[in-house]
Formats: structure tokens, sequence, C-alpha cells
């Protein structure tokens, strides 16, 4: 092998080489990583946030923003912005040579979830701080999505009644209870949840329908309702036929 000079300048040509690109890449990456080339100078939001504070924006892009363009971790500025309370997702983009561009999607408010957080239209739990009216959610940890579909479609059903759900909840056993805007307590059970809602409203509009409707007395069943004018009364659902009321006497909170 010693004595065969055509491998050796083979070997030591690659050697050679290897030694040129190792300080190349050194260079370029030593080049790449100085701060004073090509610095961030710019970080620009792409829309005006609504409720998140532009100020903590700037306060996370200051502290997370380091290297320069090219070394810029983009996405663990990504995961910082997205801690923010009302950030649901963020996307950035380099915009060449010295900015960054911010796309801040934020939550869509559509409920209170069990007193301690928020859910999204998407059914998602969030946790930020709000004074605005809003129907609550009462449920087992991963069921928001689940509880928000069937507000959804309690809602349409009331609609024709000029009912809003003020409160659903779903216990442990999966059984489901509303709260009306007129403060009716309906009980809907576990099953047939939109067959039971649909009769409600139909027992409903025929009484509203009536000339006079009649006063419910506490304890009778399945046929004068009268809820829409009395607010405070419980209706159970869950009979196969019929229902049950119940007045209470005043509206429960």
């Amino acid at each position: 092998m010693w004595d065969n000079a055509p491998l050796l300048r083979k070997i030591a040509n690659f050697l050679l080489g290897g030694s040129v690109l190792a300080m190349v890449y050194g260079a370029a990456h030593y080049i790449v990583h100085l701060p004073s080339l090509l610095p961030i100078r710019t970080v620009r939001l792409m829309s005006a946030p609504e409720r998140v504070v532009p100020s903590e924006v700037l306060a996370l892009v200051r502290s997370g923003v380091q290297g320069n363009f090219m070394t810029v971790d983009i996405n663990r500025l990504r995961l910082s912005l997205e801690t923010l309370p009302w950030v649901r997702s963020v996307s950035i983009r380099r915009e060449f040579p010295d900015s960054l561009l911010l796309q801040i999607e934020e939550h869509q408010v559509v409920a209170r979830w069990n007193d301690d957080a928020l859910v999204n239209k998407q059914g998602e739990v969030f946790v930020a701080e709000t004074t605005q009216q809003l129907p609550r959610f009462i449920g087992i940890d991963g069921s928001s999505a689940e509880v928000l579909g069937e507000y959804k479609a309690f809602s349409g059903q009331l609609a024709v009644l000029n009912l809003q759900v003020a409160q659903i909840a779903q216990s442990a056993r999966h059984a489901w209870q509303l709260r009306l805007s007129n403060g009716t307590l309906l009980e809907l059970g576990r099953e047939a949840l939109q067959e039971r809602m649909a009769r409600f409203v139909g027992y409903q509009m025929a009484e509203d329908s009536k000339p006079m409707a009649k006063e419910t007395k506490s304890g009778d069943s399945g046929r004068n309702l009268g809820v829409q004018q009395q607010g405070g009364s419980v209706v159970d659902m869950r009979y196969r036929n019929g229902f049950a009321v119940r007045m209470t006497g005043k509206v429960e909170g």
C-alpha cells in the first residue's frame, strides 16, 4: 500500500478536500451566527388583536427573539406566544432581510366552563378572564366539545320559543340538564335528547297558541306546561310519552 503512489495521492486529496470543506462550513457557521449579521429589526402583527394585550406580545418577543434573521428560533417563539391568555395559535414567518411577521388567532369565546375556565367555538377549554355575559357549561374533563355540540343543537330547537340555554350540564353518568333563559330547569336524561327537546318545544308551542294558558299545578304532568310565562319550573322530560312539571316558586340561580 505504502508504495502505491496513485492510491496515496487519492487519499491525500480526499483528506485535503475534507479539511477544506470543514473549514468552509465552520467559517460559514460562525458568520451566520454573528448577531450583527442580518439582525431582527422589526416584528409586525399581521392584524390587530381584539383581546390579546399588545404589550404582553411585545414583552415575549423581546425576550424570545435571540440570534439573527437566519438563526432565530421561530418555533420556540411561537410556543411562548401561545401561552398568553386569549391566544389560540400563532404562525410566524420571516420577511427578508430583517423582519418577522406574526399572525395571531384569538380564542372566540362561547361559554364558561365549570366556573374556572372558558370554552371557545372549537369546543376547546382555555383560561382567561372576561366580564362578558356567557352561558355556563358544566361537564367532566374532556367533554367540552360534546357539551358544545349539544348546546348548539338545543339552542337551534329553542329558537322558535325565543328561549336560550343559560346553563347546560352533563353529569358523570352522562345525563343532561338545561337551565333556560326564563329560569326553567329542564331534565332530559341520557337518551333521545333531541326527541325529548322537540317534544318540549311542541308542547310549549301548542300551549302558547291557546287563548289563555291554564296555570300548571305543582306536581301535574302531561298537559299544561306554561313555562314560557312562568320561570322557576322544573320540567322532567324523561318519561316515554309525557313529562312532569314542578313549580319551585322562584327562579333558581
